[in-house]
């Protein structure tokens, strides 16, 4: 493998569905901004990390850039974990299937809490966390 040759500790493939976060996904981005520029976003009331620039965002047109972005730009994961972290945030919620993103945040920082709301039971039981 090139990483290791040029020094890389430990480097594997990883088996993906679609190659997310690069140059292949410019026209599945620019599809994606079209179908958004029709959808109908509301201020947020927390902040939204983009995790290309690790900066939040608070209105739709900046929502909607960052979603474009990602889906063709590296992301910066490790420093989203870190910034959640300095700005208080001590539990990490997945939404959706699988639980790499989770599995990521833990290795990043062990100290957090880590969830995944994947079925309608696992979401009652992160709403049950808040009572």
């Amino acid at each position: 493998m090139l990483a290791k040759e040029n020094g890389a500790k430990r480097a594997i493939i990883l088996n993906v569905s679609v190659p997310s976060h690069c140059a292949l996904m410019t026209d599945a981005a620019d599809e994606l901004a079209e179908s958004l520029a029709g959808t109908e976003f509301a201020d947020t009331h927390v902040p939204v990390i983009n995790n290309v620039e690790v900066v939040p965002y608070e209105n739709p047109d900046q929502i909607r850039d960052g979603l474009k972005r990602q889906l063709f730009s590296p992301v910066r994961w490790v420093g989203t974990v870190h910034y959640l972290i300095a700005n208080g945030s001590d539990q990490i919620i997945e939404c959706g299937p699988g639980k790499v993103l989770a599995g990521l945040a833990k290795r990043i920082d062990r100290s957090l809490a880590t969830s995944c709301i994947d079925t309608p039971q696992s979401l009652q039981k992160i709403l049950q966390l808040d009572d």
